[in-house]
């Protein structure tokens, strides 16, 4: 389960927006439900643009910041620490 929202495209017919936008509250719940509940996705990429106080899990194997797998978090002096 991801932390990640993706809108899909908007319907072209009135008669598909009510299954539409049930579809899309339910993506968002779960996404909300699973930061809620502290979870956080297993990323292989460092991110692109890191801002400080970012926590990331690194896999530890393609994308290893410091000391294998487990939760980083990026800090002012650009360096990624093991939490």
């Amino acid at each position: 389960m991801s932390t990640r929202y993706t809108k899909a495209p908007v319907p072209s017919t009135p008669e598909e927006l009510p299954s539409y936008l049930q579809a899309e509250l339910d993506k968002l719940a779960t996404v909300i439900n699973n930061i809620a509940d502290g979870h956080m996705d297993v990323i292989n990429v460092a991110p692109d643009k890191p801002r400080e106080g970012d926590i990331r899990y690194a896999d530890g194997t393609n994308w290893n910041p410091s000391a294998g797998e487990g939760l980083y978090v990026y800090l002012s002096s650009g360096a990624w620490s093991k939490l």
